[in-house]
């Protein structure tokens, strides 16, 4: 099944993929593109640029393909067009932003979103290129939109980095909370936002949209329907899909919320300072022990630098194995002849390590012995080798892993509220002009 990009189109391209990803289907790649737009005209104004009807347009087409694909009912389009258009609002300021903070897109950097867009879609770029254009759609337009989106995420990658690190301390209350077994949970949100210091008619008013989402939900509404057409959450346009969590990395309103329901089922409206919560429950899954296979091996190397060129370093290392094949000794030649000077002194012996540790090559030679075999000579970038392997176990990682996930999630979730604080605060400061009717 070839895969298609949709509606990368008209600065639409990034808020209609995720934002650390250049992939989205390729069936619905400028559906719209090949039509004739009569006049074209401002649906809003921000700051020093406009977004246009056709650029709305183009967008919402990408939405309702994806909607039309997913099998969910269609929201009111009025509703829709609202969703999208902020949603470019929010990609426009980010643009802005990031011209002004003096990030930059090389034409090698959108060359090489394009290589690996064609490859993930299993064509060249040339192939790719003349999709786009088949379908109506200006491909120098495509490469714009392209650089604007890696523009966009290096933005929030330069917010993120601007955190403060994660702490072990951090680690250690999540990991001795009374939730680190608890699972994961698929979770899907609607919320209605709340502005800073909201008057009691605002926050009244929020309560009965919110009671309002609910009985509709209640009385069979589909709840991705339902966030599309009226959730203020960034995951609003993707069904309210948040994905899979465990409970220590959500706001504790989630967790308590969240905790003890099951598969389909969604909460009544939650209060928090950012507005009115409902929550559904997609799946939940266990959590599972982390087993790792690790190798004990060793090894005699070569190194290939100015004095020893690839091709002396293959005749030594052949020399080396004739000399093992002869019945000498392999911890001596380790110490004889390997540049890799960590293990030379130890007879070659490397300790036990995972699979990843030293590269694809590597571990496809280990993979390929029994303990006590001997490899052929094999090279990587860094010169010849002949490997030895000496053992082989299976080792319990869960701690380690559980760890490595709790310090993962910690940074995701700050990320998450990190970024959203700081795209509220462009909204805020920014002048927008919308001029939908209606």
């Amino acid at each position: 099944m070839i895969r298609r990009f949709s509606s990368w189109s008209a600065r639409a391209v990034a808020f209609l993929a995720v934002a650390s990803s250049l992939l989205v289907p390729v069936a619905a790649i400028a559906q719209t593109s090949g039509s004739t737009v009569p006049i074209d005209s401002i649906v809003a104004l921000v700051d020093e640029d406009v977004i246009l009807r056709s650029e709305l347009d183009l967008a919402t087409a990408g939405i309702l393909d994806r909607i039309r694909a997913s099998g969910e009912s269609m929201p009111p389009m009025h509703l829709l067009e609202k969703q999208v258009l902020e949603r470019l609002i929010i990609r426009e300021l980010q643009v802005q932003r990031a011209m002004q903070t003096g990030i930059r897109v090389s034409d090698a950097d959108i060359d090489q979103a394009l290589v690996t867009l064609a490859q993930q879609n299993n064509m060249t770029v040339q192939q790719l290129r003349q999709v786009i254009e088949g379908d109506g759609e200006d491909f120098a337009e495509f490469r714009r939109n392209i650089g604007e989106e890696i523009m966009t995420e290096r933005l929030r990658q330069r917010i993120v980095s601007g955190m403060d690190p994660i702490t072990d301390t951090e680690v250690d209350i999540m990991l001795a909370s009374e939730d680190l077994a608890g699972g994961e949970y698929n979770i899907s949100h609607i919320m209605i936002e709340l502005q800073d210091a909201p008057t009691p008619a605002q926050v009244q008013a929020a309560q009965d949209e919110a009671d309002d989402i609910h009985e509709r939900l209640v009385n069979g509404l589909d709840f991705a329907s339902a966030a599309i057409s009226y959730s203020d959450g960034q995951e609003a346009l993707e069904g309210g899909l948040v994905g899979w969590r465990d409970l220590n990395s959500v706001p504790a309103f989630f967790a308590d919320a969240v905790r003890g329901l099951q598969p389909g089922d969604f909460t009544q409206p939650i209060r928090s300072p950012a507005g009115f919560h409902i929550i559904k429950v997609n799946g939940f899954r266990e959590e599972r022990q982390v087993v790792v296979k690790e190798y004990n091996a060793r090894h005699i190397m070569v190194e290939v630098d100015e004095l020893m060129t690839p091709r002396l370093a293959m005749d030594t290392i052949l020399e080396i194995k004739g000399k093992l094949d002869a019945g000498d000794d392999f911890a001596i030649l380790a110490k004889q002849y390997s540049d890799d000077t960590t293990s030379a002194n130890l007879g070659g012996d490397m300790g036990w390590f995972p699979p990843e540790a030293y590269g694809d090559r590597v571990y496809q030679t280990l993979t390929a012995l029994q303990p006590g075999q001997v490899s052929e000579p094999f090279q990587t970038q860094g010169g010849w080798h002949i490997m030895e392997l000496l053992d082989v176990r299976e080792v319990d990682r869960t701690e380690e892993a559980i760890r490595a996930e709790a310090r993962d999630k910690i940074m995701r979730s700050k990320a998450d509220q990190e970024i959203e604080k700081v795209l509220r605060q462009f909204r805020d400061e920014a002048f927008v002009e919308i001029r939908l009717p209606g």
